[in-house]
Protein backbone atom coordinates (compact mmCIF):
# COMPACT_ATOMS: atom_id res chain seq x y z
CA UNK A 1 0.00 0.00 0.00
CA UNK A 2 1.22 3.57 -0.74
CA UNK A 3 2.72 4.93 2.73
CA UNK A 4 0.59 8.14 1.61
CA UNK A 5 -2.67 6.52 1.83
CA UNK A 6 -1.82 5.97 5.75
CA UNK A 7 -0.87 9.39 6.49
CA UNK A 8 -4.22 10.49 4.69
CA UNK A 9 -6.07 7.99 6.91
CA UNK A 10 -4.47 8.98 10.39
CA UNK A 11 -4.49 12.67 9.52
CA UNK A 12 -8.63 12.34 9.13
CA UNK A 13 -8.52 10.08 12.15
CA UNK A 14 -6.22 12.86 14.44
CA UNK A 15 -8.47 15.50 13.31
CA UNK A 16 -11.46 13.94 14.81
CA UNK A 17 -9.86 13.39 18.08
CA UNK A 18 -9.38 17.03 18.08
CA UNK A 19 -13.05 18.08 16.94
CA UNK A 20 -14.12 15.56 19.89
CA UNK A 21 -12.00 17.83 22.73
CA UNK A 22 -8.53 16.03 22.78
CA UNK A 23 -5.92 18.39 23.26
CA UNK A 24 -2.45 16.10 24.20
CA UNK A 25 -0.77 13.40 22.89
CA UNK A 26 2.33 11.57 24.42
CA UNK A 27 4.67 10.20 21.77
CA UNK A 28 7.55 8.05 22.25
CA UNK A 29 10.29 6.79 19.16
CA UNK A 30 10.34 3.97 17.05
CA UNK A 31 10.00 3.22 13.55
CA UNK A 32 6.52 1.42 13.35
CA UNK A 33 4.71 4.18 14.36
CA UNK A 34 6.23 6.87 12.47
CA UNK A 35 2.73 7.65 11.01
CA UNK A 36 1.11 7.64 13.78
CA UNK A 37 3.90 9.83 16.09
CA UNK A 38 3.98 12.31 12.62
CA UNK A 39 0.29 12.55 12.17
CA UNK A 40 -0.35 13.48 15.65
CA UNK A 41 2.96 15.81 16.04
CA UNK A 42 1.59 18.03 13.38
CA UNK A 43 -2.22 18.16 14.23
CA UNK A 44 -2.94 20.93 16.39
CA UNK A 45 -3.23 18.48 19.09
CA UNK A 46 -0.04 19.55 21.58
CA UNK A 47 2.44 16.79 21.32
CA UNK A 48 5.20 15.67 23.98
CA UNK A 49 7.89 13.66 23.24
CA UNK A 50 9.14 10.91 25.79
CA UNK A 51 11.94 8.64 25.54
CA UNK A 52 10.33 6.16 28.09
CA UNK A 53 7.22 4.35 27.11
CA UNK A 54 6.14 4.25 31.34
CA UNK A 55 7.23 7.33 31.93
CA UNK A 56 4.90 8.58 28.77
CA UNK A 57 1.74 6.41 30.10
CA UNK A 58 2.08 8.20 33.50
CA UNK A 59 2.44 11.50 32.38
CA UNK A 60 -0.41 10.59 29.88
CA UNK A 61 -2.52 9.67 32.90
CA UNK A 62 -1.22 12.63 34.73
CA UNK A 63 -3.00 15.03 32.02
CA UNK A 64 -5.87 13.18 32.10
CA UNK A 65 -6.63 12.78 35.89
CA UNK A 66 -6.04 16.81 35.58
CA UNK A 67 -8.19 18.01 32.87
CA UNK A 68 -10.74 15.06 32.58
CA UNK A 69 -10.29 14.49 28.99
CA UNK A 70 -8.57 11.77 27.66
CA UNK A 71 -4.91 12.25 26.24
CA UNK A 72 -3.73 10.17 23.59
CA UNK A 73 -0.65 7.83 23.94
CA UNK A 74 1.25 6.54 20.73
CA UNK A 75 4.29 3.81 20.16
CA UNK A 76 6.26 1.85 18.08
CA UNK A 77 5.45 -2.38 17.95
CA UNK A 78 6.69 -4.86 20.66
CA UNK A 79 7.83 -4.77 24.14
CA UNK A 80 6.83 -0.85 23.99
CA UNK A 81 3.49 -1.03 24.43
CA UNK A 82 3.94 -3.88 26.92
CA UNK A 83 5.26 -0.66 28.79
CA UNK A 84 2.17 0.93 28.81
CA UNK A 85 0.45 -1.80 30.87
CA UNK A 86 0.70 -0.62 34.65
CA UNK A 87 -0.55 3.27 33.80
CA UNK A 88 -3.26 1.17 31.74
CA UNK A 89 -4.41 -0.83 34.71
CA UNK A 90 -4.39 2.28 36.85
CA UNK A 91 -6.20 3.93 35.00
CA UNK A 92 -9.05 1.28 34.19
CA UNK A 93 -8.90 1.21 38.33
CA UNK A 94 -9.08 4.75 39.13
CA UNK A 95 -11.45 5.67 36.25
CA UNK A 96 -9.66 7.95 33.71
CA UNK A 97 -10.13 7.92 30.50
CA UNK A 98 -6.98 7.08 27.74
CA UNK A 99 -6.71 6.90 23.97
CA UNK A 100 -3.95 4.16 23.51
CA UNK A 101 -2.70 3.77 20.25
CA UNK A 102 -0.05 1.04 19.55
CA UNK A 103 1.99 0.42 16.29
CA UNK A 104 2.04 -3.21 15.36
CA UNK A 105 3.78 -5.22 12.29
CA UNK A 106 1.09 -6.48 9.62
CA UNK A 107 -0.74 -9.90 9.87
CA UNK A 108 2.16 -11.73 8.04
CA UNK A 109 4.73 -10.36 10.00
CA UNK A 110 3.16 -11.79 13.50
CA UNK A 111 4.23 -15.09 14.74
CA UNK A 112 7.21 -15.91 11.93
CA UNK A 113 9.98 -14.29 13.95
CA UNK A 114 10.08 -10.89 12.48
CA UNK A 115 11.59 -8.52 14.55
CA UNK A 116 10.15 -6.20 17.60
CA UNK A 117 6.89 -8.11 17.03
CA UNK A 118 4.62 -9.71 20.02
CA UNK A 119 1.04 -10.21 20.39
CA UNK A 120 -0.15 -7.52 21.05
CA UNK A 121 -3.95 -8.34 20.19
CA UNK A 122 -5.76 -7.38 23.13
CA UNK A 123 -2.81 -6.82 25.30
CA UNK A 124 -3.99 -4.94 28.40
CA UNK A 125 -6.80 -8.12 28.86
CA UNK A 126 -9.64 -6.44 30.65
CA UNK A 127 -8.29 -3.20 31.60
CA UNK A 128 -9.30 -1.90 28.26
CA UNK A 129 -13.30 -0.64 27.86
CA UNK A 130 -12.82 -1.69 24.05
CA UNK A 131 -9.85 -3.08 22.12
CA UNK A 132 -9.70 -2.88 18.31
CA UNK A 133 -7.24 -3.99 15.74
CA UNK A 134 -7.30 -1.61 13.22
CA UNK A 135 -6.20 -3.06 9.43
CA UNK A 136 -4.65 -0.86 6.82
CA UNK A 137 -6.93 -0.55 3.94
CA UNK A 138 -5.61 1.80 1.32
CA UNK A 139 -7.36 5.68 1.73
CA UNK A 140 -10.05 5.88 -0.21
CA UNK A 141 -13.59 8.09 0.90
CA UNK A 142 -15.53 5.46 2.15
CA UNK A 143 -11.97 4.32 4.37
CA UNK A 144 -11.54 7.79 5.91
CA UNK A 145 -15.38 8.10 7.01
CA UNK A 146 -14.68 4.83 8.65
CA UNK A 147 -11.68 6.50 10.98
CA UNK A 148 -13.35 9.64 11.14
CA UNK A 149 -15.86 7.41 13.07
CA UNK A 150 -13.40 5.32 14.52
CA UNK A 151 -12.23 8.05 16.34
CA UNK A 152 -15.03 9.21 17.42
CA UNK A 153 -16.22 5.93 19.20
CA UNK A 154 -12.45 5.62 20.78
CA UNK A 155 -13.03 9.24 22.20
CA UNK A 156 -16.93 8.65 23.48
CA UNK A 157 -16.68 5.01 24.77
CA UNK A 158 -13.12 6.08 27.00
CA UNK A 159 -15.27 9.13 28.22
CA UNK A 160 -18.96 7.49 28.39
CA UNK A 161 -20.40 5.23 31.31
CA UNK A 162 -17.41 4.37 33.29
CA UNK A 163 -14.16 6.42 32.18
CA UNK A 164 -11.39 4.41 31.11
CA UNK A 165 -8.87 3.15 28.30
CA UNK A 166 -9.14 2.24 24.86
CA UNK A 167 -6.48 0.64 22.94
CA UNK A 168 -6.04 0.87 19.10
CA UNK A 169 -3.93 -1.20 17.75
CA UNK A 170 -2.72 -0.15 13.89
CA UNK A 171 -0.82 -2.89 11.77
CA UNK A 172 0.99 -0.95 9.62
CA UNK A 173 3.08 -1.82 6.69
CA UNK A 174 5.88 -0.08 4.88
CA UNK A 175 6.92 2.63 3.48
CA UNK A 176 6.37 4.42 6.42
CA UNK A 177 6.74 7.76 4.96
CA UNK A 178 4.57 9.31 2.64
CA UNK A 179 5.53 8.57 -1.34
CA UNK A 180 5.46 12.09 -2.05
CA UNK A 181 3.37 15.47 -1.10
CA UNK A 182 0.44 14.71 1.03
CA UNK A 183 -2.68 16.66 -0.77
CA UNK A 184 -3.69 19.70 0.87
CA UNK A 185 -7.52 18.64 1.53
CA UNK A 186 -8.71 15.32 2.97
CA UNK A 187 -10.85 12.96 0.54
CA UNK A 188 -13.39 12.82 2.93
CA UNK A 189 -13.10 16.07 4.92
CA UNK A 190 -15.26 16.64 8.25
CA UNK A 191 -18.23 18.02 9.03
CA UNK A 192 -18.55 21.69 9.07
CA UNK A 193 -17.91 24.13 11.85
CA UNK A 194 -15.76 22.07 13.19
CA UNK A 195 -18.51 19.48 14.70
CA UNK A 196 -16.96 15.75 15.38
CA UNK A 197 -18.27 12.71 12.87
CA UNK A 198 -20.19 11.52 15.85
CA UNK A 199 -21.57 13.02 18.69
CA UNK A 200 -23.06 11.23 21.47
CA UNK A 201 -24.88 13.42 24.28
CA UNK A 202 -24.29 11.83 27.49
CA UNK A 203 -27.68 10.99 29.62
CA UNK A 204 -28.72 12.76 32.71
CA UNK A 205 -29.26 10.58 35.51
CA UNK A 206 -32.24 11.79 37.32
CA UNK A 207 -33.16 10.35 40.73
CA UNK A 208 -37.11 9.44 41.01
CA UNK A 209 -38.86 11.24 43.02
CA UNK A 210 -39.85 8.59 45.97
CA UNK A 211 -36.06 8.05 46.15
CA UNK A 212 -35.30 11.20 46.97
CA UNK A 213 -37.80 11.39 49.50
CA UNK A 214 -37.20 8.30 51.07
CA UNK A 215 -33.35 9.42 51.57
CA UNK A 216 -35.18 12.51 53.09
CA UNK A 217 -36.82 10.16 55.95
CA UNK A 218 -33.82 8.17 56.57
CA UNK A 219 -31.81 11.26 57.49
CA UNK A 220 -34.71 12.90 59.28
CA UNK A 221 -35.32 9.43 61.51
CA UNK A 222 -31.26 8.71 62.10
CA UNK A 223 -29.42 11.28 63.79
CA UNK A 224 -26.35 9.61 64.11
CA UNK A 225 -25.36 10.09 59.99
CA UNK A 226 -22.08 10.63 58.70
CA UNK A 227 -20.51 11.45 54.99
CA UNK A 228 -17.87 9.46 53.84
CA UNK A 229 -16.14 11.00 51.28
CA UNK A 230 -13.02 9.33 49.44
CA UNK A 231 -11.18 9.62 45.74
CA UNK A 232 -13.30 12.14 43.26
CA UNK A 233 -11.17 13.89 41.29
CA UNK A 234 -13.08 14.47 37.96
CA UNK A 235 -15.59 16.74 39.50
CA UNK A 236 -14.02 20.23 41.11
CA UNK A 237 -17.10 21.31 42.47
CA UNK A 238 -18.11 18.04 44.18
CA UNK A 239 -16.17 19.22 47.33
CA UNK A 240 -17.86 22.51 47.95
CA UNK A 241 -21.14 20.42 47.42
CA UNK A 242 -20.63 17.88 49.90
CA UNK A 243 -19.26 20.24 52.86
CA UNK A 244 -22.41 22.39 51.84
CA UNK A 245 -24.58 19.39 52.35
CA UNK A 246 -22.63 18.22 55.23
CA UNK A 247 -23.03 21.91 57.03
CA UNK A 248 -26.98 22.41 56.33
CA UNK A 249 -28.01 18.70 57.33
CA UNK A 250 -25.56 18.89 60.90
CA UNK A 251 -23.92 15.75 59.24
CA UNK A 252 -20.03 14.36 60.16
CA UNK A 253 -17.99 15.15 57.29
CA UNK A 254 -15.23 12.67 56.96
CA UNK A 255 -13.28 13.39 53.85
CA UNK A 256 -10.40 12.45 52.50
CA UNK A 257 -8.29 15.00 51.16
CA UNK A 258 -8.57 13.61 47.57
CA UNK A 259 -11.82 14.13 47.50
CA UNK A 260 -11.38 18.08 47.94
CA UNK A 261 -14.19 17.85 50.37
CA UNK A 262 -11.78 19.07 53.67
CA UNK A 263 -13.86 21.92 53.72
CA UNK A 264 -16.13 23.88 55.85
CA UNK A 265 -17.45 23.50 59.24
CA UNK A 266 -19.18 20.40 59.32
CA UNK A 267 -16.15 18.79 58.20
CA UNK A 268 -13.59 16.46 60.35
CA UNK A 269 -9.99 16.12 59.37
CA UNK A 270 -8.74 13.57 61.87
CA UNK A 271 -11.17 10.49 61.72
CA UNK A 272 -8.31 8.69 61.38
CA UNK A 273 -6.74 9.49 64.46
CA UNK A 274 -9.90 9.18 66.37
CA UNK A 275 -11.12 6.51 65.21
CA UNK A 276 -7.80 4.04 66.35
CA UNK A 277 -9.22 4.23 69.66
CA UNK A 278 -11.94 1.49 69.97
CA UNK A 279 -13.80 2.88 72.85
CA UNK A 280 -14.11 6.16 70.87
CA UNK A 281 -14.79 4.08 67.56
CA UNK A 282 -17.43 1.72 69.09
CA UNK A 283 -19.54 4.88 71.45
CA UNK A 284 -20.21 7.07 67.99
CA UNK A 285 -20.79 4.27 65.42
CA UNK A 286 -23.06 5.47 62.61
CA UNK A 287 -27.01 4.40 62.09
CA UNK A 288 -26.51 6.25 58.43
CA UNK A 289 -23.32 6.19 55.90
CA UNK A 290 -23.54 7.94 52.88
CA UNK A 291 -20.36 7.19 51.04
CA UNK A 292 -18.84 9.50 47.88
CA UNK A 293 -16.24 8.32 45.79
CA UNK A 294 -13.82 5.53 46.93
CA UNK A 295 -13.14 4.78 49.68
CA UNK A 296 -10.71 6.86 51.87
CA UNK A 297 -6.98 5.26 52.73
CA UNK A 298 -7.43 5.11 56.02
CA UNK A 299 -7.65 1.46 57.44
CA UNK A 300 -9.22 2.63 60.89
CA UNK A 301 -11.75 4.23 59.12
CA UNK A 302 -12.54 1.43 56.66
CA UNK A 303 -12.83 -0.99 59.53
CA UNK A 304 -15.03 1.29 61.27
CA UNK A 305 -17.16 1.33 58.54
CA UNK A 306 -16.81 -2.46 58.23
CA UNK A 307 -17.93 -3.13 61.29
CA UNK A 308 -21.37 -1.04 61.27
CA UNK A 309 -23.56 -3.89 59.88
CA UNK A 310 -26.52 -2.41 61.81
CA UNK A 311 -25.83 1.19 59.97
CA UNK A 312 -27.66 1.95 56.18
CA UNK A 313 -25.32 2.30 54.07
CA UNK A 314 -25.83 3.69 50.83
CA UNK A 315 -23.21 4.57 48.35
CA UNK A 316 -23.64 7.13 45.64
CA UNK A 317 -21.91 6.95 42.52
CA UNK A 318 -22.36 8.07 38.52
CA UNK A 319 -21.22 4.63 37.36
CA UNK A 320 -22.95 2.52 39.71
CA UNK A 321 -19.56 1.60 40.57
CA UNK A 322 -18.91 -1.17 43.51
CA UNK A 323 -16.93 0.20 46.15
CA UNK A 324 -17.51 -2.22 49.05
CA UNK A 325 -14.44 -4.73 49.64
CA UNK A 326 -16.54 -5.54 53.22
CA UNK A 327 -19.89 -6.05 52.05
CA UNK A 328 -21.89 -3.51 54.42
CA UNK A 329 -23.61 -1.40 51.60
CA UNK A 330 -26.98 -1.84 51.39
CA UNK A 331 -27.80 -0.05 47.88
CA UNK A 332 -25.87 1.57 45.11
CA UNK A 333 -27.06 4.70 43.83
CA UNK A 334 -26.47 5.39 40.34
CA UNK A 335 -26.83 9.22 40.52
CA UNK A 336 -24.55 12.52 40.61
CA UNK A 337 -24.00 12.72 43.85
CA UNK A 338 -23.73 16.53 43.83
CA UNK A 339 -26.97 16.99 41.85
CA UNK A 340 -28.66 14.69 44.03
CA UNK A 341 -27.09 15.99 47.47
CA UNK A 342 -28.48 19.55 46.32
CA UNK A 343 -31.72 18.43 45.55
CA UNK A 344 -31.34 16.38 48.78
CA UNK A 345 -30.14 19.72 51.03
CA UNK A 346 -33.00 21.61 49.93
CA UNK A 347 -35.24 19.65 51.70
CA UNK A 348 -33.75 18.64 54.79
CA UNK A 349 -35.26 19.78 57.93
CA UNK A 350 -33.69 21.38 60.63
CA UNK A 351 -31.39 18.48 62.58
CA UNK A 352 -29.80 18.22 65.91
CA UNK A 353 -26.24 19.61 66.26
CA UNK A 354 -25.60 17.88 69.33
CA UNK A 355 -23.80 14.89 67.37
CA UNK A 356 -22.15 16.97 65.19
CA UNK A 357 -20.72 18.99 67.51
CA UNK A 358 -19.53 15.84 69.16
CA UNK A 359 -17.26 15.21 66.39
CA UNK A 360 -15.94 18.64 65.93
CA UNK A 361 -15.37 18.85 70.00
CA UNK A 362 -13.45 15.10 69.42
CA UNK A 363 -11.77 16.81 65.92
CA UNK A 364 -10.54 19.70 67.92
CA UNK A 365 -8.86 18.24 70.74
CA UNK A 366 -7.29 15.52 68.29
CA UNK A 367 -5.50 18.77 66.62
CA UNK A 368 -4.12 19.58 69.64
CA UNK A 369 -2.77 16.03 70.78
CA UNK A 370 -1.30 15.78 67.43
CA UNK A 371 0.17 19.63 67.32
CA UNK A 372 1.59 18.83 71.30
CA UNK A 373 3.72 15.81 69.85
CA UNK A 374 4.13 16.63 66.25
CA UNK A 375 5.37 20.02 66.58
CA UNK A 376 7.87 19.38 69.76
CA UNK A 377 9.15 16.53 67.40
CA UNK A 378 10.69 19.02 64.29
CA UNK A 379 11.10 18.17 61.07
CA UNK A 380 9.40 14.85 60.45
CA UNK A 381 7.11 13.03 57.86
CA UNK A 382 3.72 14.13 59.48
CA UNK A 383 5.02 17.62 60.08
CA UNK A 384 5.95 18.01 56.03
CA UNK A 385 2.44 16.83 55.32
CA UNK A 386 0.34 19.38 57.93
CA UNK A 387 2.95 22.10 56.24
CA UNK A 388 1.87 21.37 52.92
CA UNK A 389 -1.75 21.36 54.10
CA UNK A 390 -1.58 24.62 55.36
CA UNK A 391 0.92 26.39 53.39
CA UNK A 392 -0.33 25.50 50.03
CA UNK A 393 -2.13 28.22 48.22
CA UNK A 394 -5.76 27.59 46.93
CA UNK A 395 -4.65 27.52 43.28
CA UNK A 396 -1.89 24.47 43.90
CA UNK A 397 -2.09 21.02 43.10
CA UNK A 398 -0.31 17.99 44.97
CA UNK A 399 0.24 15.02 43.90
CA UNK A 400 0.72 12.43 46.23
CA UNK A 401 2.47 9.52 46.45
CA UNK A 402 0.54 6.08 47.42
CA UNK A 403 2.32 4.40 50.54
CA UNK A 404 3.28 6.47 53.59
CA UNK A 405 2.96 9.66 52.31
CA UNK A 406 -0.71 9.32 50.75
CA UNK A 407 -1.54 8.29 54.76
CA UNK A 408 0.23 11.05 56.28
CA UNK A 409 -1.63 13.24 54.25
CA UNK A 410 -4.93 11.90 55.06
CA UNK A 411 -3.98 12.15 58.65
CA UNK A 412 -2.53 15.35 59.42
CA UNK A 413 -3.81 17.80 56.54
CA UNK A 414 -6.05 20.28 57.95
CA UNK A 415 -9.76 21.35 57.15
CA UNK A 416 -9.60 24.60 55.01
CA UNK A 417 -12.24 26.76 53.82
CA UNK A 418 -10.21 26.28 49.88
CA UNK A 419 -8.56 23.33 49.61
CA UNK A 420 -6.12 22.71 47.09
CA UNK A 421 -6.91 20.39 44.56
CA UNK A 422 -4.69 16.52 45.68
CA UNK A 423 -4.26 13.79 43.06
CA UNK A 424 -2.92 10.11 43.72
CA UNK A 425 -2.92 7.02 41.52
CA UNK A 426 -4.81 5.51 44.28
CA UNK A 427 -6.79 2.99 41.55
CA UNK A 428 -4.31 0.21 41.58
CA UNK A 429 -2.36 2.09 44.33
CA UNK A 430 1.12 1.36 43.13
CA UNK A 431 4.05 3.90 42.82
CA UNK A 432 4.73 2.96 39.26
CA UNK A 433 5.37 6.17 37.47
CA UNK A 434 4.56 8.57 40.30
CA UNK A 435 6.93 11.61 38.97
CA UNK A 436 5.56 11.43 35.62
CA UNK A 437 2.25 11.22 36.78
CA UNK A 438 3.24 14.79 38.20
CA UNK A 439 4.60 16.08 35.21
CA UNK A 440 1.63 15.16 33.54
CA UNK A 441 -0.07 17.54 35.98
CA UNK A 442 2.23 20.09 35.85
CA UNK A 443 1.80 20.73 31.76
CA UNK A 444 -2.24 20.98 32.19
CA UNK A 445 -2.43 23.39 35.18
CA UNK A 446 -1.98 26.71 35.61
CA UNK A 447 -1.40 26.76 39.15
CA UNK A 448 2.19 25.66 40.70
CA UNK A 449 2.40 21.04 40.85
CA UNK A 450 4.13 20.08 44.00
CA UNK A 451 4.63 16.34 44.50
CA UNK A 452 4.73 14.92 47.73
CA UNK A 453 7.17 11.78 47.40
CA UNK A 454 8.76 8.90 49.11
CA UNK A 455 12.47 8.29 48.10
CA UNK A 456 11.62 4.47 46.83
CA UNK A 457 8.40 5.71 44.42
CA UNK A 458 11.43 8.07 43.01
CA UNK A 459 13.58 5.66 42.46
CA UNK A 460 10.92 3.16 41.03
CA UNK A 461 10.33 6.70 38.37
CA UNK A 462 13.74 8.25 38.39
CA UNK A 463 13.74 8.54 34.53
CA UNK A 464 10.50 10.61 34.55
CA UNK A 465 12.76 13.84 35.73
CA UNK A 466 13.92 14.10 32.55
CA UNK A 467 10.48 15.86 31.61
CA UNK A 468 11.68 19.01 33.20
CA UNK A 469 14.29 19.61 31.03
CA UNK A 470 13.36 18.13 27.94
CA UNK A 471 9.46 19.42 28.29
CA UNK A 472 10.49 22.62 30.30
CA UNK A 473 8.31 22.17 33.22
CA UNK A 474 8.14 23.34 36.45
CA UNK A 475 7.79 20.68 39.51
CA UNK A 476 8.57 20.83 43.25
CA UNK A 477 9.41 17.85 44.26
CA UNK A 478 8.56 17.23 48.07
CA UNK A 479 11.10 14.05 48.66
CA UNK A 480 10.78 12.25 51.99
CA UNK A 481 13.87 9.97 52.38
CA UNK A 482 14.27 7.26 54.66
CA UNK A 483 16.56 5.13 52.58
CA UNK A 484 13.56 2.38 52.00
CA UNK A 485 10.11 1.72 52.10
CA UNK A 486 9.13 3.43 55.53
CA UNK A 487 5.57 2.07 55.60
CA UNK A 488 6.50 -1.92 56.28
CA UNK A 489 8.57 -0.99 59.19
CA UNK A 490 4.61 0.33 60.59
CA UNK A 491 3.36 -3.68 59.94
CA UNK A 492 3.85 -7.01 61.19
CA UNK A 493 6.73 -7.98 58.78
CA UNK A 494 9.23 -5.64 60.40
CA UNK A 495 9.08 -7.95 63.27
CA UNK A 496 8.45 -11.09 61.62
CA UNK A 497 10.81 -11.58 59.44
CA UNK A 498 13.84 -11.61 60.99
CA UNK A 499 17.02 -10.49 59.55
CA UNK A 500 15.76 -10.81 56.18
CA UNK A 501 13.07 -7.57 56.87
CA UNK A 502 16.32 -4.85 55.80
CA UNK A 503 16.95 -5.98 52.54
CA UNK A 504 14.02 -7.56 51.57
CA UNK A 505 11.32 -5.43 52.30
CA UNK A 506 12.53 -2.54 53.65
CA UNK A 507 14.89 -2.33 50.82
CA UNK A 508 17.32 0.30 51.95
CA UNK A 509 19.26 1.96 49.00
CA UNK A 510 21.80 3.81 49.93
CA UNK A 511 21.25 6.84 47.08
CA UNK A 512 22.07 10.15 47.25
CA UNK A 513 19.21 12.24 45.06
CA UNK A 514 21.56 15.14 44.88
CA UNK A 515 23.37 13.74 41.88
CA UNK A 516 19.82 12.50 40.35
CA UNK A 517 18.75 16.44 40.97
CA UNK A 518 22.35 17.61 38.77
CA UNK A 519 21.90 14.40 36.23
CA UNK A 520 18.26 15.58 35.10
CA UNK A 521 19.14 19.70 35.62
CA UNK A 522 16.64 20.15 38.83
CA UNK A 523 17.47 22.41 41.25
CA UNK A 524 18.44 20.59 45.24
CA UNK A 525 18.09 21.92 48.86
CA UNK A 526 18.05 19.93 51.93
CA UNK A 527 16.03 21.13 54.35
CA UNK A 528 16.66 20.12 57.92
CA UNK A 529 14.79 22.22 60.33
CA UNK A 530 11.03 23.55 60.36
CA UNK A 531 12.03 27.05 59.44
CA UNK A 532 14.25 26.00 56.73
CA UNK A 533 11.95 23.37 55.04
CA UNK A 534 9.24 26.42 54.56
CA UNK A 535 12.33 28.47 53.64
CA UNK A 536 12.83 26.39 51.10
CA UNK A 537 9.60 25.15 50.29
CA UNK A 538 8.69 29.14 49.60
CA UNK A 539 12.02 29.30 47.03
CA UNK A 540 11.33 26.13 45.06
CA UNK A 541 7.43 27.40 44.75
CA UNK A 542 8.79 30.93 43.13
CA UNK A 543 11.62 29.25 40.78
CA UNK A 544 11.85 28.89 37.37
CA UNK A 545 12.43 25.72 37.42
CA UNK A 546 11.57 22.39 38.75
CA UNK A 547 13.90 21.56 41.93
CA UNK A 548 14.12 18.74 44.83
CA UNK A 549 13.35 19.41 48.17
CA UNK A 550 14.94 16.56 50.38
CA UNK A 551 13.55 15.89 54.08
CA UNK A 552 15.98 12.78 55.58
CA UNK A 553 14.41 11.10 58.28
CA UNK A 554 14.42 7.69 60.27
CA UNK A 555 12.08 4.90 59.45
CA UNK A 556 11.99 3.50 63.55
CA UNK A 557 11.57 6.91 64.52
CA UNK A 558 8.89 7.53 62.20
CA UNK A 559 7.08 5.19 63.53
CA UNK A 560 7.53 5.96 67.13
CA UNK A 561 6.71 8.95 66.54
CA UNK A 562 3.23 8.11 64.50
CA UNK A 563 2.06 5.42 67.67
CA UNK A 564 2.63 9.03 70.11
CA UNK A 565 0.87 10.69 68.04
CA UNK A 566 -2.48 8.00 68.40
CA UNK A 567 -2.16 7.64 71.92
CA UNK A 568 -1.98 11.54 72.33
CA UNK A 569 -5.12 11.46 70.85
CA UNK A 570 -6.84 8.39 72.46
CA UNK A 571 -5.83 10.26 75.67
CA UNK A 572 -7.72 13.65 74.54
CA UNK A 573 -10.43 12.62 72.85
Amino acid sequence: MPGTDSYLGLRAFVDELFRCGVRDACTSPGSRSTPIVLSLARSPLRSTSHVDERSASFFALGLAKATGVPAVLACTSGTAAANYAPAVIEAHEARVPLLVLTADRPPELREVGAGQTIDQLALYGSAAKWFFDVDDHPASPARVRWLRQLACRAFWTAVDGRPGPVHLNFALREPLLPDGEMPPEDIAPGRTGGRPWVTRPRPRLVLPDTAVSGLEEELRSRVATVIVAGRSERDPALGAALADFAERAKVPLLADPLSGARRGPAAIAHYDALLRDEGWAASHAPELVLRVGDLPTSKPLRGWLAGATDALQLAIDPEGAWQDPSGVVGTVIAADPGELLEVLGKRVTRRLSSWLDDWRQADRAAAGAIASVVGPAGLSEPRVAAELGSLLPPQATLVVASSMPIRDVETFFPARPEPFRVLSNRGANGIDGTVSTAFGAALASRGPVVLLTGDVALAHDIGGLLAASRLGLRLVIVLIDNDGGGIFNFLPVASGAGAEFEPHVATPHGLDFSHAAALYGLGWERAQDVEAFRAALGRALASGRSTIVCVRTDRGENVELHRRVWESVRDAA
